[in-house]
């Protein structure tokens, strides 16, 4: 080991340094938060350099940043159109969702146009990665591989070789010789991911790292690893469902309310161009009590989703709320309205509201659906077969305008739905749509006219 280098361990809390490791940080009594990182020590004089001359920002080329596209048009939408040159991406997701499937169907894409890819693998050897490639119809004759977890060797190929975009697969099994640490610990993490985006902006390296998660569904290692990539993507789903959502969470070169939905088959990930008959069961000529179709929206993509609601009379004496899919304090927060609001009881009432097909959906325009649903289920009446819903309700019971009502008016459209219920303030400039319009402005309003 290098004698410029040591090790110390730093508290993840509060920054305090200690020469070794101690169940307790000494500085703000947090348990179990020492972390191995290296300290660099140096016996050079501080150096005076010539500093850059600014530059106008308009003068600035963008020349490189023409990025790369895979074709995939689920995976490119979520990237922000294309992949650009120096980026760096963290993909996460559960164990077995599909992580190392998705990033080596879209390492093919862009090897077939052309791109050098080079994908290291720390899991897996290369024969496990031919046998999935094999799986997947995948030639894979474009793409280098090679099984390294040495942070340093990993370095000396991208030295020596020209790659347009490389593949870390994963982060947690990649480990630095300055650390006696093993690999997936805070340290090692934090400098193995620093160095390699270090690389990667250097050389115009599109670099993704595949990350793990943990049981709280987060990123495992150092929260700062986040704040190094400029883009952190989840791949979401049940392993039990036939489908998963590529969602950004982060995203410096694109929106992060974009959603790639993608079907699990035989063959490998196939993008959904159009998610809502999907995740839509009802069809516009059926109708069923506690079951509303709402027009939903993910990023600038319209989906029309089922809220189903379910409403039986509490067996004890604390009523249950119960939300799949939904945000359970946004679900309380409705009933309360319902109640104040609307004139209708719900203290003695279980309430259970589910998205249809396990989607996950916090956009605030689904609020008057569910409280739509719950007032069908509660009082057995279906909404009228072939109506779509969208609003935002305020505390005081008014029905808010919401945003894209055109896209959500023709989507509905396209499906064969006959009338689509908005607020009000969203009608106006909407004459030209090809489904009947209803607005409302409060929920005694939409209420009456949708019952």
């Amino acid at each position: 080991m290098d004698k410029k280098f040591k090790t110390a361990f730093v508290c993840t809390q509060c920054g305090a340094i200690h020469p070794k490791w101690q169940g307790q940080c000494r500085e703000c009594g947090t348990w179990n938060s020492l972390a191995e990182e290296r300290i660099v020590k140096s016996s050079k004089k501080i150096k005076k350099v010539a500093a850059d001359k600014p530059r106008r920002l308009s003068a600035i080329s963008l020349e490189r940043f023409h990025g790369y596209h895979s074709g995939i048009a689920e995976f490119d939408r979520v990237l922000g159109g294309s992949l650009l040159p120096g980026c760096s991406l963290l993909l996460a997701g559960e164990p077995g969702i599909g992580k190392s499937t998705l990033i080596l169907q879209a390492a093919e894409s862009y090897s077939q146009a052309g791109i050098p890819v080079l994908y290291i693998t720390g899991e897996e050897s290369p024969a496990q990665i031919k046998v999935r490639a094999d799986r997947l119809g995948l030639d894979g004759d474009k793409i280098d591989i090679i099984n390294a977890v040495e942070l340093e060797k990993i370095l000396a190929v991208l030295e020596d070789n020209q790659y347009s975009i490389v593949i870390v697969d994963s982060i947690q099994t990649v480990a630095c010789s300055y650390f006696d640490s093993a690999p997936g610990t805070v340290g090692q993490i934090r400098e193995a991911a620093g160095r390699l985006i270090e690389k990667a902006k250097k050389d115009d390296i599109a670099l993704f790292l595949i990350g793990h998660v943990t049981k709280e569904g987060v990123v495992a290692g150092p929260k700062v690893m986040e704040h190094m990539v400029d883009a952190v993507l989840h791949f979401e789903g049940d392993s039990g469902q036939m489908y998963r959502l590529l969602r950004p969470v982060k995203n410096r070169y694109g929106s992060t309310f974009e959603l790639g939905v993608f079907e699990m088959t035989v063959s490998g990930l196939q993008p959904v161009d159009n998610p809502s008959t999907l995740f839509l069961s009802a069809t516009p000529e059926t109708a069923r009590a506690g079951s509303v179709v709402a027009a939903s929206c993910e990023g600038n993509r319209p989906i029309l989703v089922e809220i189903q609601a379910l409403v039986s009379a509490a067996s004890y004496g604390t009523p249950q709320r119960v939300a799949g899919g939904f945000d359970g304090k946004r679900l309380a927060l409705l009933l309360a309205i319902l109640e104040k609001r609307g004139g209708v009881p719900m203290g003695s009432q279980d309430v259970f509201v589910s998205v249809a097909g396990g989607l996950r959906i916090n956009e605030p325009a689904l609020d008057l659906v569910v409280m739509t649903a719950i007032v069908s289920s509660l009082r057995d009446i279906p909404v009228a077969a072939g109506t779509v819903i969208a609003g935002e309700l305020g505390l005081s019971g008014e029905v808010r305008a919401v945003s894209m009502a055109e896209r959500r008016a023709a989507e509905a459209a396209k499906l064969g739905f006959e009338r689509i219920i908005l607020p009000e303030a969203n009608l106006k400039g909407m004459d030209n749509t090809k489904i009947k319009l209803a607005g409302v402005t409060s929920l005694d309003n939409a209420l009456d006219l949708i019952f």
